[in-house]
């Protein structure tokens, strides 16, 4: 397959290309100053732009989006320092095909020339496999740069991250996204047949991807147009662009925790717009719920013990009404644990009392609050004491519950804002109550 200027294609073969040349392919970048968009990375302050001014190249992980540019950098890091470029697509590579550019690299170093291996989509190699990199990375045989749209701290090997540096591409800005438009006008010969309304909503469609960007620009001026396309034209021409997600992977961790931090903020809009952005790229709503839910208690808690119970009525409608009806439950759920009094008391609390709880082993109670069925027990001095709490006055004994060779831990300690400042007045009141008693 034909490489493309911002994409992660295997480069051309020689001879193996026919037919007319794709526009990506003929604006690919000469050299990386001609790269758009990554210019924190390749600018002569940048990372790579250090390299190529020392002449002296590490191994590398190009983390980044689709069509942000990963292979064009790679290609165009071998020239700029004169060595030796191979490619491996993960995809389509197995050890018979690590062997054999292994090999390579080795005979080529014999004659005196360094090895630049690019491996796109280097994740998929199996943990087995990405070792196998070690010791010809660590001898010098090739100097490794991997591609990868997954994070690399999940999909790449601890050992093999130590020996590289990871570098993180940007999604292409809506400038540098322009400047491609402006590109490939220029080696067409004519202006792109949109009005300017248009030609924004096109690049905006592009979600970052030049070489998504590129290959509708293409689709454009292949078309016979006459009359420039307004915006509501060229979204019937072109088929509309699915938001980059999946589901099992960063896209789905990164808006879940964005959606859940807005919440936290009380941002009721941000949190309504990365509620949409998972539902409108098909995420399952009843995770989204399950996520809403827990947020209830977690960041909500007792200031609003109403959040709970609106969001598992959220729940309950979802599951009856279904999509998409049901889905203005779950943006009901969304807005009232936004816009709620929020409190962490009660994790902070869960938290500290299970740790307590491993510490403290085995604490039997104190005897007075333990029932006595039998004789033996009320020998033994069971429930001795106990004071019945509806028996006192204001219903409160101010008794002791802790065990006895433990002191007493405040591990919910309520917030001042809702509900939970009721609570925590009450709270007050019993302690001033336990201490006049105690004195």
């Amino acid at each position: 397959m034909a490489g493309d200027l911002f994409g992660d294609d295997a480069p051309v073969e020689s001879g193996a290309a026919t037919g007319p040349v794709p526009l990506a392919e003929r604006l690919r970048p000469r050299a990386l100053s001609d790269v758009v968009g990554q210019e924190h990375l390749t600018g002569a302050e940048g990372a790579i732009g250090r390299m190529v001014a020392a002449g002296q190249l590490s191994s590398i992980i190009l983390w980044g989006p689709p069509g942000t540019g990963k292979t064009t950098i790679a290609r165009l890091l071998a020239e700029a320092v004169g060595m030796r470029f191979a490619a491996l697509s993960a995809v389509f590579s197995g050890v018979a095909d690590l062997k054999k550019a292994f090999a390579e690299a080795e005979k080529m170093a014999t004659a005196g020339k360094r090895t630049l291996l690019f491996v796109d989509e280097i994740h998929r190699f199996n943990r087995a496999q990405q070792d196998g990199f070690l010791p010809y990375v660590e001898r010098g045989t090739v100097v490794l740069v991997g591609a990868t749209t997954e994070n690399p701290s999940f999909a790449l090997n601890a050992a093999l991250l130590s020996r590289a540096q990871v570098l993180v591409l940007q999604r292409l800005d809506e400038a540098a996204l322009a400047t491609l438009v402006e590109r490939a006008e220029a080696e067409v010969g004519r202006r792109l047949p949109v009005t300017d309304d248009a030609r924004g909503a096109l690049i905006v469609s592009a979600d970052g991807d030049g070489r998504f960007l590129l290959n509708q620009v293409e689709t454009l001026f292949a078309a016979s147009i006459d009359t420039p396309l307004d915006p509501a034209e060229l979204a019937q021409f072109l088929h509309r662009r699915m938001p980059v997600y999946d589901k099992d992977r960063d896209g789905h961790y990164n808006l879940i925790s964005a959606l859940h931090k807005a919440m936290r903020g009380s941002d009721p809009q941000a949190s309504l717009y990365w509620l949409a952005r998972m539902l409108v790229a098909g995420e399952e709503p009843l995770y989204v719920l399950r996520r809403i839910v827990r947020f209830a208690s977690e960041d909500i808690g007792l200031a609003d013990p109403q959040a709970l119970i609106q969001c598992l009525a959220a729940k309950d409608a979802y599951q009856f009404l279904g999509s998409p009806e049901g889905e203005l439950a779950i943006v009901q759920a969304c807005l009232y644990c936004a816009t709620a009094p929020k409190s962490n008391a009660a994790y902070a609390a869960q938290k500290a009392a299970w740790a307590a709880a491993r510490e403290t082993g085995s604490l039997a109670p104190p005897a007075n609050i333990l029932n006595a069925p039998t004789k033996l027990m009320k020998d033994l001095g069971y429930g001795a004491g106990y004071s019945y709490d509806h028996d006192a006055p204001e219903g409160f004994s101010g008794d002791n519950y802790w065990p006895d060779a433990m002191a007493p831990v405040d591990f919910y300690r309520p917030v001042d804002r809702g509900f939970e400042k009721r609570i925590g007045e009450r709270l007050a009141w019993w302690d001033e109550q336990r201490r006049q008693r105690g004195e």
